[in-house]
Order: C-alpha cells, then sequence, then structure tokens
C-alpha cells in the first residue's frame, strides 16, 4: 500500500529555514576540495543541447489505478470534464503543488498561447519525478521541506555530468544530480536552453530561480515543454517534449498514463496529504554501463537507460492494474492492459532482430525563404488579401517537403487563423511551399508581426509585417423620426419606452453604424447648449448609488443594419415645460425633438 504523509507538517519561515540547514549540511559534507571543484567548473562548457532534462536519472514506475471514485467528500474538486468521477486517493493533489502547476499553465498560456500547455501534464511529469514533492512537502512559498536529490550522475547507470554549480543547488561539488520536484539538473537549470541562459525560471515572482520550489520548477518545466515552437495539442510535439525530459520509451509511457489520468478528474488535498510512489526505475548495473554523456544508452536497454523489458509495451514491466482495486498485480504472458501505459505482462527473451539497412537521410531543413515582397493589408473585421507563405530549403536551396511550419499572430493583435487560434501549423508541400490558412483581422486598427518558424529545426524565423485599416466611418446626412406622435410625459415619470426613434440616411440611403449623439439642450436657438434640468438618461453603466443620477448627454449610440436607432428611456424631473433633444452625428446631420412634460398632479 502506498505510504501517505498523515502528520501536519509545520510551514513557512521555519520550514524554509530547516531546508537551508539541510542543503547547507550537503554542502559542507563535500567540502573538500569544493573551491577548486568550483573553480574548475567556471571552464567547463555548458551540457550537450540533447541532454535529458533530468539527466536520465531515476523516476517513479508506479502506474495509475483504473477505478475512479468520486472525491473524497469536503475536497476540492479540479475536473476538467464535469461529470467524470475525479478519481481514488492518487487523483489528490497537493493544494500548493496543484497552484503552482495551474499557476505554470496561465503564464504560458499569456506568454506562448499556441504551446497549449495543459497542467495536468506538468502534474504527469511530477508525478513520476518526485512523486508530486513528496506528497506536497513544502512549505507556504512552494519550497520543498527537505531537498529532493536524485542519484549521482557519475556515468554509473545514468548520463556523465561533472558538477556544474559548485554545489549550489544539489551539495555535490563532483557531480551533478537532479534537484527539486520536478528534478532539473543543475547544468540544465542554470546553462541548458538554446541560448545557453538556462531553463530556471521565477515562477513565485520573489525575485529568485530556484529549482526546489515547485513554482520556479513548474514554469521552468512549461517553458521547456513549449521551447522549439511546440503545440502539445499534437502528440508528436507532446511525445517529443516528454522525451526530452528522460530519453525512454517507458518514461515517456508513464507520464502520458498519469497525464491521462488526472484529465479525467483530480481533487484538491491537503499539503503533505498526497499518496507517495513506491516504485522506481533502478540504475544500470556495472556490466551494462557505458558513458552516457550525451544521452547514449548500452546494449540492451532503451533511451535514458531504461532496461530493455521497460520498453516494451506497457513501460515498467510491473504488470497490470486489477480494475476496482487500484493494487498492481502480475502481468500474464500476452496479455494486454487498458491503462495507458500499463504492463502486458511478464517480459520474455526475443532473438535480436537482424538489423535494416537505415533510410537515406532526409534533405535538412536549413532555412525557410519568404514568398513575396508585400506586407499583409486588410480592414478591420475582414480577411486579409493575402496569406503568408514561406519556402522550405536545403543547405543546396532545394524544397524539403514534409517539413512542419508554425505561423505565430501575437495574441494582442485581435487577427486570428480559423477556429480564432492565434497560431496555425502547415506542412511544406513538394515545392518546399506552406501557405498559411485564412487570416482574418480583428476589429481595430493595428499593426502586428506574423511569424514562421520550422517546427523543431533550428533555422532562422521569417517575419511578415501585417496592417489592419480602420473601417471607414458610416456617413449620415439626414436624421427622422419615424413617427410624429407628440412626446409628452408627467413631471416625476418617465416617457414611454422607446418613445424616440428615428431613422439614418445618406444620400437618400439607409445609413448603418452611424454613430450618434443624443443630448437635451436649452431651447437657444443660436447656442443651444446642455440643460440642466428637465428630461434626462441614466448612465448605463453607473452601479450603485450612481445609478440615478441624471445623463444629458449620451455618445456611442449607432444605428442598427436598417439604419434605425431607438433611443434609450427618458425621465423627467419635477420641472415641467417643454425641453429640447437634439440628435446630431459627425458629418453635421442634426435633428431636433421637442420633449413635453406636464407637472405633477397635486
Amino acid at each position: 500500500m502506498s505510504a501517505t504523509f498523515r502528520r501536519r507538517l509545520h510551514r513557512g519561515a521555519a520550514s524554509t529555514a530547516v531546508a537551508a540547514l539541510v542543503l547547507a549540511a550537503l554542502t559542507a559534507s563535500q567540502a573538500p576540495g569544493a573551491a577548486e571543484a568550483a573553480a574548475a567548473r567556471k571552464q567547463l562548457p555548458p551540457p550537450p543541447a540533447d541532454t535529458p532534462i533530468d539527466g536520465g536519472t531515476t523516476y517513479y514506475t508506479d502506474l495509475p489505478p483504473l477505478n475512479s471514485p468520486v472525491p473524497p467528500r469536503g475536497s476540492h474538486r479540479t475536473d476538467t470534464h464535469p461529470g467524470s468521477p475525479a478519481g481514488p486517493a492518487e487523483a489528490g493533489l497537493p493544494a500548493t503543488v496543484l497552484a503552482a502547476y495551474k499557476k505554470a499553465e496561465s503564464a504560458i498560456e499569456g506568454s506562448d498561447p499556441g504551446c497549449r500547455l495543459p497542467w495536468q501534464l506538468l502534474a504527469g511529469i511530477g508525478k513520476v519525478e518526485s512523486g508530486q514533492a513528496r506528497g506536497g512537502a513544502v512549505d507556504a512559498e512552494g519550497t520543498t521541506l527537505q531537498p529532493i536529490l536524485g542519484p549521482q550522475l557519475n556515468g554509473h547507470g545514468f548520463a556523465l555530468i561533472s558538477d556544474t554549480d559548485g554545489g549550489r543547488y544539489d551539495g555535490d561539488v563532483t557531480h551533478d544530480r537532479a534537484v527539486g520536484p520536478m528534478q532539473f539538473i543543475p547544468s540544465t537549470w542554470s546553462q541548458g536552453g538554446p541560448d545557453h541562459t538556462g531553463w530556471g525560471a521565477d515562477g513565485n515572482g520573489d525575485g529568485k530561480k530556484d529549482p526546489n520550489n515547485v513554482y520556479d520548477a513548474a514554469l521552468a518545466a512549461g517553458r521547456y515543454l513549449c521551447a522549439g515552437g511546440r503545440d502539445l495539442a499534437d502528440q508528436g510535439d507532446l511525445d517529443h517534449a516528454i522525451l526530452g525530459y528522460n530519453n525512454s520509451d517507458a518514461y515517456l509511457r508513464t507520464v502520458l498514463s498519469w497525464y491521462e489520468f488526472y484529465r479525467h478528474g483530480t481533487h484538491e488535498i491537503p499539503d503533505g496529504s498526497g499518496v507517495l510512489p513506491e516504485r522506481r526505475r533502478e540504475p544500470r548495473t556495472a556490466a551494462d554501463d557505458r558513458d552516457t554523456r550525451t544521452g547514449g544508452a548500452p546494449a540492451g536497454r532503451g533511451p535514458g537507460g531504461a532496461p530493455e523489458k521497460d520498453r516494451r509495451p506497457g513501460g515498467s514491466g510491473t504488470g497490470h492494474h486489477e480494475p476496482g482495486k487500484g493494487q498492481h498485480h502480475p502481468g500474464k504472458p500476452g496479455g494486454t492492459d487498458p491503462t495507458p501505459g500499463g504492463g502486458t505482462g511478464t517480459p520474455t527473451h526475443e532473438p535480436t532482430p537482424t538489423p535494416t539497412p537505415k533510410p537515406p537521410a532526409e534533405p535538412r531543413l536549413t532555412a525557410l525563404t519568404r514568398v513575396g515582397d508585400k506586407d499583409l493589408t486588410a480592414t478591420a473585421g475582414d480577411e486579409f488579401t493575402a496569406a503568408p507563405a514561406v519556402r522550405a530549403e536545403d543547405a543546396a536551396g532545394k524544397p524539403v517537403a514534409g517539413a512542419p511550419v508554425r505561423f505565430t499572430l501575437p495574441a494582442s493583435a485581435g487577427a486570428r487563423f480559423p477556429g480564432d487560434r492565434t497560431t496555425a501549423t502547415v506542412t511544406t508541400g513538394k515545392d518546399g511551399l506552406a501557405t498559411a490558412p485564412a487570416l482574418r483581422a480583428g476589429d481595430k486598427a493595428a499593426s502586428f508581426t506574423v511569424r514562421a518558424t520550422a517546427v523543431g529545426r533550428t533555422a532562422p524565423a521569417v517575419d511578415f509585417g501585417a496592417t489592419v485599416k480602420a473601417k471607414p466611418t458610416p456617413k449620415a446626412d439626414t436624421l427622422t423620426r419615424t413617427s410624429d406622435k407628440p412626446l409628452t410625459a408627467t413631471a416625476g415619470k418617465p416617457f414611454a419606452e422607446d418613445a424616440v426613434e428615428i431613422k439614418a440616411t445618406y444620400r437618400g440611403r439607409l445609413a448603418a453604424g452611424v454613430p450618434v449623439t443624443a443630448t437635451m439642450v436649452t431651447d437657444d436657438p443660436d447656442h443651444p447648449v446642455e440643460n440642466d434640468k428637465g428630461p434626462y438618461f441614466k448612465d448605463p453603466e453607473a452601479t450603485g448609488g450612481d445609478q440615478d443620477d441624471p445623463v444629458r448627454t449620451l455618445t456611442g449610440l449607432t444605428t442598427d443594419d436598417q439604419g434605425l436607432l431607438k433611443l434609450p428611456k427618458i425621465y423627467t424631473d419635477s420641472h415641467p415645460g417643454t425641453f429640447l433633444l437634439r440628435l446630431t452625428t459627425a458629418d453635421g446631420a442634426v435633428l431636433t425633438v421637442k420633449l413635453k412634460v406636464a407637472p405633477a398632479r397635486s
């Protein structure tokens, strides 16, 4: 049975201090030679670009149960599919850890909406890498109560990565170790990424980038998963992103199984009460070992060092889950498991297949070339007259077919591809051309850039300037009432609903979308100004006590597609008499309407 934290965890500054002391003790234990190691670290090159994020270290191989009962009474449900079951204890996510995943999803949505990162994917990786920060053993700021460290990456069973941080994060001055809830190795946290500035991030806004903090680690993981223009709604991009974290088919299946499980329902639980996984992938034996500095694997093992038995369909080889029990049971030879990533039974030895010749290497995309010299233009609300297009080429300038190209719009531009999307991925044809789908302009004038990038390639991006022009303002040269019925009311009471309706025309034709201003004015024919008494409107956007304040000038009124406009309800104060309502357009059309207010009956 999985272990569960039952005791109350003291949180806050004291917990942070404990964590700091533990990490300091770890560093001190490595003190001999620390200065020399730190000096040597400065001379080390950044890690290879294909080094796994967690260094190919150990991970939990537990798989989710099949049964999905309702959440415990009093828990906070967070399922993404209303009406679906929320799952057993394994579906409970510690409150702070869950908040970190959702905050990271929100941040990525704002900075890279085309990635479509789901927080449940971060939860799946967090489960496999650290058991959700050891069941949520974090303080109020999201920092782990004790450091979560992977084994030493000394080349014996894992990647070989000499110390890159002087023990700052992992307390080890000889080799790196995976650190924190998302198990980043120091070299990828501070030196990794396409520009070697590191994947580290500040997810909680405290000005620090700490791999031991679940907010920072979750945002950093999200940034990595989205790197290279990935769209995680695309299965290929999703698989490549996960494999970059730990290059193992078994790891991929395990993460995907938890991702699917969390998508079907989770619930929030207190920090420190999460179910802890039990099974870990073990390191390779010395007989199987070889240098995996660049992510290689010895014979008989899969990418990332996973034993071949772990690479069979089903992942960890621990068997399947009995429906309704949520427990692991031995698999049956030849059996199958309906759970994503579930085991298929006891591994069997199979003859080594005869190697097949490698297919010819595909042309390598090295450049994207813009097609067409003119920038993109459109009128607000209309489609652009032309779509951005690029040509994919190899080093010899020949077209590259079958290459995915992603077109990305700034979210603030207002323009959208079909489906109200800000990204669109197109595969190049035989001629190497990729043309974006129809692009519709937003409702306002704007200038922005459409960017084309080669998905998964390092070719420079291509930018297209785009301009949206405002629609010409509709004109009206005449305003008339649609009725000649006198407009009367009693002091203190409003005029009838929709008492005033007007029609706008331009050169004898109905004028739709014409802005009209309505003002209660004095009866001075030469200098009409806003009246301070008599009929008035109410501000439709006012709240509270301001709702009844008189408004005697209304702007933003617009005629409908038939050129008609019905004015809002007109109210009266205690003053009787004849008053004037003046209606005007920007083009000089004017209509004056008389409003008669009879004295209130005594």
